[in-house]
């Protein structure tokens, strides 16, 4: 079928949208995430005199760096509404934040609507597949001390060491308050059927719009932050003993991504922006870790049913375009997640400038050397 001189022109004027915002995506990257990198090497006699203010600016650089990235998503039409608790109410409190994984976008829409969370953004970890290190963004989340993950049964033991290690040795040393990890190990259209293959052997729920967690991670994180006294087990507060007055990881935030007509937003439509303006929603529920079992079983069970209620919170989405109000109320209260354009663009602005900075001072290093 003919494309019509209205429809041609559309198709022109997307295509040439998405090639601008890629050029400027590309440039983005080579000024802000090579600046950040200069600024930290510069900054190292710092971190031997006095650490904690070396994190906390590098905390600050990490938050510009993923407002950048949320800005790419801004501009497009790209934005996020928020419904259940205000995790505002924790942002200065330690948090495990346990988020449903349905394609790479659900990364770029975290690092939106946490931006206006207070200091959460500078000082959070997070837990990501193995495979995102070696992206352009993989050098800030290794100086960052993110913590990549390799999936798989033959990786799986050794990956669980290696997260309690790194744990203890980065997560109160840079003052780190909240953790996000995917508890489903994957993609909900990859792990699906397996899922779903897992709970019908084992006697358990049918899910669709989520897959049943996997414990590992989240077991050695609350083993590892939980203060001891928080959930009644000596075991617990490994790192916490190391010398800090952490009151020890406090909060547990069930976090529920939903797209419109269940299609999620990957990460190239996030750069080119050719998808019409869509509102991603972002359900939250707050637990006091205190009420989290730490048995394995027990916090199986439990880790369970919060993807059989966040299953119920995706039905009810799909079907109405909302998520239901609380227990004992009648309605639900959503609000919308905004970004100051002046901020953005006051960000923009100084990557750019730093940019040109660094390569002024690098050639006239070279004309003073060579």
């Amino acid at each position: 079928m003919a494309l019509t001189l209205e429809q041609a022109q559309r198709v022109g004027y997307t295509c040439l949208k998405a090639l601008l915002r890629f050029a400027f995506m590309v440039a983005n990257n080579l000024v802000a995430i090579p600046s950040y990198v200069l600024y930290l090497i510069v900054l190292q006699p710092l971190r031997i005199l006095d650490s904690k203010s070396f994190w906390y600016i590098e905390g600050v650089l990490f938050k510009w760096l993923l407002a950048m990235v949320a800005s790419w998503g801004w501009y497009a039409g790209y934005t996020v509404v928020e419904w259940g608790d205000d995790v505002k109410a924790v942002s200065e409190d330690e948090a495990m934040v346990l988020v449903n994984h349905q394609a790479t976008g659900d990364v770029c829409t975290l690092m939106m609507c946490l931006q206006d969370k207070g200091t959460v953004v500078r000082q959070m970890m997070w837990l990501m597949d193995h495979i995102f290190k070696y992206t352009n963004f993989g050098i800030v989340s290794l100086i960052h001390g993110d913590f990549f993950i390799r999936q798989g049964k033959t990786h799986r033991d050794q990956q669980l060491v290696l997260l309690k290690d790194h744990l203890e040795k980065y997560y109160r040393s840079r003052n780190r308050k909240w953790i996000v990890l995917f508890p489903e190990g994957g993609f909900l259209r990859k792990r699906r059927e397996t899922s779903q293959a897992f709970a019908k052997k084992n006697n358990l729920p049918f899910l669709q719009h989520v897959t049943l967690p996997r414990l590992g991670a989240t077991q050695v994180i609350l083993k590892t932050l939980v203060a001891p006294q928080e959930n009644g087990t000596p075991s617990g507060g490994d790192a916490l003993r190391k010398g800090s007055k952490s009151k020890g990881l406090q909060w547990v935030i069930d976090t529920t991504i939903a797209y419109p007509k269940a299609e999620p937003i990957d990460i190239q439509t996030w750069i080119l922006g050719y998808r019409q303006p869509t509102v991603t929603h972002v359900h939250y529920r707050i637990f006091p870790v205190k009420d989290v079992p730490a048995e394995p079983e027990a916090l199986t069970n439990w880790l369970y049913q919060r993807f059989i209620e966040k299953e119920d919170l995706l039905t009810h989405f799909y079907e109405t375009g909302a998520f239901p109000p609380p227990q004992g109320q009648t309605k639900a209260i959503s609000r919308e997640m905004t970004l100051s354009n002046l901020w953005l663009f006051a960000i923009q602005s100084f990557a750019f400038l730093s940019g040109g900075m660094w390569y002024c001072l690098f050639q006239y290093l070279y004309h003073c050397l060579f």
